[in-house]
């Protein structure tokens, strides 16, 4: 999808199927659908739609919350009909793209990440609390240049005056 014109393709596929989802489809199975991202093939014959839907799906998801995933993907399916004519009316193209809808897993990754990087976090934390927090060589570890003493400034005005 590098080419520029595939790409606004996508991005207006995925504001129309939002709008549409929003305002038209009032399927009382559709939960809180967001669509996340619409890839296009470079051929522009076929689009990706990935959503997530509020509140269900993901790793430690109850029976509830998968049947309502499941609700959601059907009603999406039923609807593929509807938001593909939409989408052939808005875009004025000669051939109209079929739309394939894919449950995003990326917030639930998301969210996986996020619990293992705070357990890491605690870990080191406390890995830490228990060898005591001293430096192991100075506090400060860089050289810095040697500072002349008074005593150094005496012996090299000594040293430069000439002997009479």
């Amino acid at each position: 999808m590098t080419n520029p014109r595939v790409r606004k393709i996508a991005d207006r596929i995925q504001v129309i199927v939002a709008e549409m989802l929003e305002r038209r489809v009032k399927d009382p199975r559709l939960g809180f659908v967001t669509v996340t991202d619409v890839r296009v093939t470079g051929d522009t014959q076929h689009a990706s739609v990935f959503y997530t839907v509020l509140g269900a799906g993901g790793p430690g998801a109850t029976d509830d919350e998968e049947a309502q995933l499941a609700a959601t993907a059907a009603a999406l399916e039923s609807a593929k009909g509807l938001l593909r004519s939409e989408v052939a009316k808005q875009l004025g193209m000669r051939l109209a793209p079929t739309l394939e809808f894919i449950h995003d897993a990326l917030p639930e990754t998301a969210r996986q990440l996020d619990e293992v990087l705070a357990r890491a976090r605690a870990q080191d934390e406390a890995v830490a609390a228990q060898r005591g927090a001293a430096y192991a060589g100075e506090a400060d570890p860089y050289k810095k240049p040697r500072e002349e003493s008074a005593e150094d400034d005496d012996a090299a005005a000594d040293e430069d005056e000439p002997e009479a």
